[in-house]
């Protein structure tokens, strides 16, 4: 029995599906996405491994190249404020807002030189993606063990100072899409201070207007990024840790508040399943 004439009918399905209900393109993209990840992570292993030889932060350029071209395939844009403020010479920390799965294409459109990020232990187990963030120098934390990830925040603080290496974190501590900012965690702010290097908000601005898990609306549209001016923490101590927080939280939730209620554009009113390049 011939296989190809029932494939081809199952993927004539799958578009006519794909063209007629939200649903079905939004897994359909969330599923592309997965595949994006997977194919240009083993891809840029490979490079990364023939450039550099192994785990260094100098992968993560080659990393960044990789993924900013995702926003293409996607029809999404970035309309970057302030990315200045993100070339310091020295050290530093970074602390952004963390929505959902897209944030890795709005911190790789904007990461500075020699910066690395924090992210929890089980990224490390997800094949390809977890040995190209290994091979990129980012930090994994078992978030399970709290003595643990305060060793490794303590050995950072030294290597970060040491190797003039910037640490991207994202206080919120896991992904929030309901349209505010969640109270901030206090590691960010224990290595700063630890370190005495400045700390960098950057805010992206809500996805809701064209990427909603609960309405399975995932369309082009324009991603807003402002990075703030530079809080210092030298001189300061663990006592001054929850002042900083607050001082860090409430800038950055004004300035989401404020991004967020432009005009974002999307592609709601276009015929379904046609996503323009940008």
């Amino acid at each position: 029995m011939e296989l190809w004439p029932w494939l081809t009918a199952a993927l004539l399905l799958l578009l006519l599906l794909v063209q007629l209900s939200r649903t079905a393109r939004f897994y359909a993209k969330i599923g592309l996405y997965c595949v994006l990840c997977l194919s240009f992570s083993a891809v840029a292993s490979i490079v990364c491994l023939l450039r550099h030889g192994g785990r260094t932060v100098d992968n993560m350029s080659i990393i960044s190249w990789f993924v900013r071209s995702f926003k293409y395939v996607y029809g999404l844009r970035f309309e970057v404020r302030g990315q200045k403020k993100l070339e310091v010479d020295g050290p530093c920390v970074i602390i952004s807002n963390h929505q959902s799965i897209l944030d890795m294409m709005g911190l790789m459109e904007i990461l500075p030189k020699r910066c690395v990020q924090i992210a929890k232990r089980e990224l490390l187990f997800t094949g390809p993606v977890g040995l190209i963030m290994y091979l990129g120098g980012v930090y994994f934390i078992n978030r399970q063990r709290a003595r643990t990830a305060m060793t490794l925040m303590a050995d950072l603080g030294d290597l970060m100072v040491k190797e003039n290496i910037k640490v991207w974190i994202y206080p919120e501590g896991t992904r929030n899409d309901n349209g505010d900012l969640l109270p901030f965690k206090k590691g960010a702010f224990y290595l700063a201070i630890q370190a005495q290097v400045p700390i960098i908000p950057v805010v992206y601005s809500s996805f809701s207007s064209f990427y909603n898990v609960k309405r399975k609306l995932f369309t082009s549209g324009t991603i807003r990024v402002q990075v703030l001016d530079a809080v210092p923490t030298r001189g300061l101590t663990e006592a001054d840790v929850t002042k900083l927080v607050d001082t860090c939280y409430q800038s950055m939730r004004n300035t989401f508040l404020q991004i967020s209620k432009m005009p974002q554009e999307n592609s709601t009113i276009k015929e379904p399943g046609v996503v323009p390049v940008q």
